[in-house]
């Protein structure tokens, strides 16, 4: 289920798997992997000219964005899109997002981390780092809560042995 309003720009670099909902005004760009039962709710924007992996069962709350690159703005190079790369120096990596995971709304993802696998973060959180599986965060910049349950394992069981 994909909105008419979602937008996607390098199409052929990105993949969507089964039981995927896009919501309305979502953009996503560049290299893109969705796996399967996942949810990026409204007005979310994935930049992924580096690489964003989003693992099944994972979820995008709005308006979080996700970047994979970043412009040095050191003040020794020129920034955006309209300037030649020789006058650039964008740097980055893949992000990854682990299987189970939920990005609380309005949260950012910086460039060239891993989120563990069933990871909660918190609205209005700032991932700057890469962060461990089963835990509960939140913050700017983002910081350990405290651990999270992996009951939905056992739904997952269940659900797929529904099919």
């Amino acid at each position: 289920m994909i909105s008419r309003y979602a937008r996607f720009y390098d199409i052929q670099y990105i993949t969507i798997g089964n039981h995927v909902r896009i919501d309305d005004f979502c953009i996503l760009s560049g290299n893109i992997f969705i796996g399967n039962y996942i949810h990026i709710s409204a007005f979310c924007a994935l930049y992924g000219s580096k690489g964003i992996i989003l693992h099944d069962f994972s979820g995008l709350s709005p308006r979080t964005t996700i970047f994979s690159a970043s412009d040095d703005f050191s003040g020794d190079f020129l920034t955006g899109p309209m300037v030649g790369k020789e006058y650039t120096n964008v740097k980055g990596g893949e992000v990854t997002i682990g299987e189970y995971t939920q990005i609380g709304a309005n949260s950012i993802i910086l460039p060239n981390l891993k989120i563990g696998e069933g990871v909660a973060v918190g609205a209005l959180s700032l991932v700057n780092k890469s962060i461990d599986s089963w835990g509960i965060y939140g913050g700017i910049p983002v910081k350990f809560i405290r651990k999270r349950s992996k009951g939905l394992i056992n739904c997952k069981k269940k659900l797929l042995d529904e099919k």
